[in-house]
């Protein structure tokens, strides 16, 4: 239990977190992990800042210290990544990342000798890998995930190869970002520290535009070329990794290239025995009749959708003819990725579009105001105490209100309760 930290600066720290469609239920284990990134003056600082976007001139109001002062702090904060610093509109601006995916990544996204990563480590095993609130808020509750499974495209075939969208493609992710980065793989530099780690590429992870350009600046990442950001997914590809990024179709901030071992989306899908909306518009399709039952696809499932049917392997004929080893699809964690395609030898699997296509909010914005929704803190998104809305701000917000399917819109009205917002949604 974690009630005695309740009034300390990491507890408001914590509360400020869950303030976030993307929270972090308290827990020892979180303060024990705020410690090691925060120091306590920091903490109390940070639970003080907006859930928005915001400038120096802001936290400088929130904190009633000199504009130079605040600016500093800001400054070093992002150094660490705890903190992401952009350019919007021709003004420095800062945020505060959700924990996944953001400040518990950055904070291995490079080997340092600032913080006791191997102790870090540790306590996000504990805390993401042991306890279960953490990845079941991330992972279960609401509809729409953080981030979603891009298909292996050459795994496809005609027809549907004509049927994926380009922002279902990460290649088009790539050849269309502005800026990107490369850091250090941050679920198989955890496993390393406790000596689980798989032999998976381990300097793979891919950051794109305002993420890549913060952390690039501060050199957690290196920036790369659009050509070696291909080479690398191609890599990504031959080693069996599923490509896993940001929930949108615009704005893409990161492309992981996860495993089933390390990756804790993958083992989340393994755990619950859920997909929700992370999975691909696509799914495995298997020809009984030509698998020789090699067990090839076994092995490559990440999340061990393909596997060994509960009443045993199938015969082959009635006369009696030795047992075929064919596998069994579970469909509802199928995640559509296509690793296991190109490895068999028959050509029994293929990927097929899925029968309902999974919409992907359109932009960060969207994807957030959905989620807030979905987990009824809506109103912290909107109705932010700690500083008021800019004019761009809350248009952007409400206009992602105004967007959502009408189900999701009536849930939005129910909990904010503002006449305002209710006159904008009875006139669509």
């Amino acid at each position: 239990m974690a009630h005695h930290h309740n009034g300390s600066a990491y507890g408001r720290l914590v509360d400020r977190l869950n303030r976030f469609p993307q929270g972090a239920p308290a827990s020892d284990m979180l303060f024990g992990i705020l410690k090691i990134l925060f120091s306590e003056k920091e903490a109390g600082l940070v639970a003080q800042l907006p859930i928005k976007p915001f400038t120096a001139q802001t936290a400088a109001k929130a904190w009633k210290l000199p504009l130079a002062q605040a600016q500093n702090i800001l400054d070093e904060l992002a150094s660490r990544a705890i903190l992401l610093d952009m350019d919007m509109h021709g003004e420095q601006t800062y945020c505060l990342p959700p924990p996944m995916a953001g400040f518990f990544e950055f904070a291995l996204m490079r080997v340092r000798d600032d913080i006791d990563q191997k102790a870090l480590s540790e306590l996000y095993h504990q805390y993401i890998n042991v306890e279960e609130d953490f990845m079941r808020d991330l992972f279960v509750q609401g509809e729409t995930g953080l981030g979603r499974v891009f298909v292996k495209e050459d795994a496809l075939t005609d027809p549907y190869r004509l049927e994926i969208l380009d922002y279902e493609r990460a290649t088009h992710i790539i050849e269309t970002s502005r800026e990107i980065g490369i850091s250090m793989c941050y679920c198989r530099h955890k496993k390393w520290h406790l000596g689980t780690n798989c032999d998976a590429p381990m300097d793979i992870c891919m950051t794109f535009n305002t993420a890549a350009h913060s952390l690039i600046k501060h050199g957690h990442a290196r920036s790369v070329s659009k050509e070696e950001c291909t080479e690398l997914l191609h890599q990504a590809y031959d080693h069996g990794l599923v490509q896993f990024g940001e929930n949108n179709r615009e704005g893409v901030n990161f492309i992981c290239n996860c495993c089933g071992c390390c990756c804790e989306a993958l083992l989340a899908v393994q755990r619950f025995g859920i997909t929700q909306s992370i999975h691909s518009n696509f799914i495995i399709e298997l020809n009984e009749e030509t698998c020789i039952g090699c067990g090839k696809c076994l092995k490559a499932c990440p999340v061990k959708a393909l596997h060994k049917p509960e009443d045993g392997w199938k015969q082959s004929a009635e006369d009696g003819s030795p047992l075929r080893r064919v596998p069994e699809l579970n469909k509802d964690i199928c995640l559509g990725c296509g690793v296991c395609v190109n490895g068999c030898p028959t050509k029994s699997l293929k990927l097929v579009p899925r029968p309902n296509r999974t919409i992907t909010p359109l932009n960060t914005t969207h994807r957030v105001v959905l989620m807030a929704a979905e987990r009824g803190n809506l109103q912290d998104l909107i109705f932010d105490n700690q500083v008021m809305f800019s004019h761009r701000l809350m248009a952007g917000v409400l206009g992602a209100i105004l967007k959502l399917p009408p189900v999701a819109r009536n849930l939005a009205r129910k909990q904010l309760r503002s006449r305002y917002v209710e006159r904008l949604m009875e006139k669509l």
